[in-house]
């Protein structure tokens, strides 16, 4: 198909045969430009103009959070608003059109390779006395090449062939001339893709000295995969998508610092058991990235898209994850009555006594390492659920529900087929009942409140303490988005799913027991922690403008009820304007280990 335009991100496609294109009887879209793209804005005005309602999915390598002059900006918010899927090549990638309002599942798809082409050579454990160390690129800056030839005046061992070409290229020749290494470099010249199979093999070592720069970053680099399917070793630079790639087959240096890459290449280049293992790790992890392997992934996400994705257990009682943040004690009465289930404990807080009770009840015990927040928790419980399909019940490490009142749970669920959640009705330590279903957050609720018509408003989503998820709800919308530390995560997924035509119910005839914040001895930080979330929410699915007719709606409301309360009421009512006239994000608490749940 024709295009005008040669950037990446500016250029059109030739509208004429994309309308024909378009009106043809498709299931799914795979939009695979930048959601940014003016070609993605193009597609999609014609999908609206021709009044299509085919499921599309977009494409994004973008690994550095950049904030697009309009109307770029526009285009990408509507653009992932309305996307079921992005396919990204990053897990970085990932996490920012999550942030910026992914509506869909953002999924890590890598590039691929033809295994059969990129074999390995029969291994050889000759000594010589020269390393071979390759590399494959540009010659540009960014690539850190110049880094690479400063590793090899390090080292008279070390020879490069350099396979590319670039506009760094004559200023590389008259580095290696003032270093005295000319004779140890060959500048190769683009190598054809036909060709490239033989030269990793002719290579001891793959360099990849790409550097971190405020503008670029590798956004995959499949000369790494090449390489390793072709049996040889990688050295790369801890930098962007490269450690992801490598994933433990390879080693890793710091980027720009030429005598840590040296020693690298030469540790690889004289140690034979080292350069085996590193081999055999190589092409087995190659393997991963085989066409047949990725057409297959892109299958599975075109299913689910589609809408035709495996359902979850009808039948099955649900997975049970519990996020927990230390307090054994509190756990247990938690634990108790649904140990004889499938439960997972999430432990924030890498407390051996967490351990220990989950050890003595018999229940499935994760240490992430880090406290990563409640949404973290969840996805971090969700990537190590064993692949059932069951649905999900989220469970507080201070609410408490028996079995009888899971299985009503699930039958409500289950009941309507549009439900991508429900929750139970709750009461305090002292069987007073708490608020759990509530409006979802926007401008015009914030306004709708500050002038005290909020009970008008219809309740939409359950609150996170007790919350079952729908198998297939999950599926197509994916976790929690984890710039969410502490509340408004289960409201971002819940407005995700109703923009994918899901519905949320609170079941009145189940009953939990809920001590709220009970995890929590932080009144102020809990507080802190919930209104910067409230200001990311809007901030995401509203944007800036979105963000501050909220903010003005709630300031003059609190301000007005400041005026008109007494006591207790309007201090409260005054401390919240102050706080959302100074910017709850701004005032935010950079703690250090603040608690994995206050639930609301």
């Amino acid at each position: 198909m024709r295009t005008w335009g040669k950037h990446p991100a500016l250029f059109l496609y030739d509208p004429r045969p994309l309308w024909r294109l378009l009106r043809q009887d498709w299931d799914v879209i795979d939009l695979h430009e930048e959601p940014f793209a003016l070609a993605t804005a193009e597609v999609l005005a014609i999908r609206a103009l021709q009044g299509l309602h085919i499921p599309y999915l977009l494409y994004s390598a973008q690994n550095i959070d950049k904030r697009y002059p309009p109307p770029f900006r526009w285009l990408e918010r509507w653009a992932l608003r309305h996307a079921r899927a992005v396919s990204v090549c990053n897990s970085r990638a990932a996490e920012i059109v999550t942030r910026k309002g992914l509506t869909g599942r953002a999924v890590v798809v890598g590039l691929g390779l033809d295994t059969s082409a990129f074999t390995p050579a029969p291994h050889t454990t000759s000594e010589r006395s020269v390393i071979r160390v390759g590399y494959v690129g540009r010659l540009a800056p960014q690539k850190g090449v110049h880094v690479l030839l400063k590793a090899l005046a390090r080292d008279s061992t070390l020879h490069l062939a350099l396979a590319g070409a670039g506009p760094e290229e004559e200023a590389l020749r008259v580095r290696a001339e003032r270093d005295g290494t000319r004779n140890r470099v060959e500048f190769v010249g683009p190598v054809d893709q036909t060709q490239l199979p033989d030269f990793y093999r002719s290579l001891d070592v793959l360099a990849v000295p790409s550097l971190t720069t405020p503008g670029w970053v590798e956004q995959f680099g499949r000369v790494v995969i090449e390489a390793m399917a072709c049996g040889t070793p990688v050295v790369a630079s801890d930098s962007g998508a490269l450690p992801e790639v490598v994933g433990g087959a390879g080693l890793l240096v710091a980027p720009g610092d030429a005598l840590e890459l040296a020693a690298a290449l030469k540790q690889v280049g004289t140690d034979a058991e080292l350069a085996g293992r590193m081999r055999a790790a190589g092409i087995a992890r190659a393997q991963a990235y085989d066409w047949d392997v990725i057409g297959g992934e892109y299958v599975a996400l075109y299913e689910n898209v589609a809408g035709v994705s495996p359902t979850g257990g009808a039948d099955a009682m649900p997975d049970i994850i519990v996020v927990a943040f230390h307090n054994a004690d509190l756990l247990r009465e938690t634990l108790a009555p649904v140990a004889h289930l499938s439960v997972t404990v999430v432990d924030n807080s890498s407390d051996p006594d967490v351990r220990a009770l989950c050890e003595e009840l018999g229940v499935r015990y994760l240490d992430p390492g880090r406290n990563g927040g409640f949404a973290a928790g969840v996805n971090h419980g969700l990537a190590h659920q064993s692949p059932t399909g069951r649905d999900v019940l989220l469970l507080n490490p201070d609410a408490v529900i028996d079995e009888s009142g899971i299985r009503r749970l699930h039958s409500a669920l289950r009941a309507r087929p549009d439900l991508a959640s429900v929750g139970p009705a709750q009461v305090d330590g002292q069987g007073i009942p708490s608020r759990v279903a509530w409006p979802l957050p926007s401008p015009a609720g914030a306004a709708i409140e500050a002038i005290g018509l909020g009970s008008r408003r219809r309740n939409t989503y359950v609150i996170g303490s007790v919350l079952l998820l729908r198998a297939e709800a999950l599926a197509q919308i994916g976790g929690f988005d984890e710039s969410f530390f502490l509340y408004a995560e289960e409201a971002d997924w819940a407005r995700r799913a109703v923009r994918l035509g899901w519905h949320h119910q609170l079941v009145n005839d189940v009953q939990a027991l809920h001590i709220g914040s009970a995890t929590s001895s932080d009144p102020i930080r809990r507080e802190a922690h919930f209104h910067a979330s409230q200001e990311r929410y809007h901030r995401k699915h509203f944007g800036a403008f979105g963000w501050q007719i909220a903010r003005a709606a709630i300031i003059a409301g609190s301000a007005a009820r400041a005026l008109v309360l007494r006591g207790e009421r309007a201090t409260h009512a005054r401390d919240r304007a102050l706080h959302y006239l100074r910017g709850p994000m701004a005032r935010q608490f950079a703690a250090s280990s603040p608690p994995a749940r206050s639930p609301e």
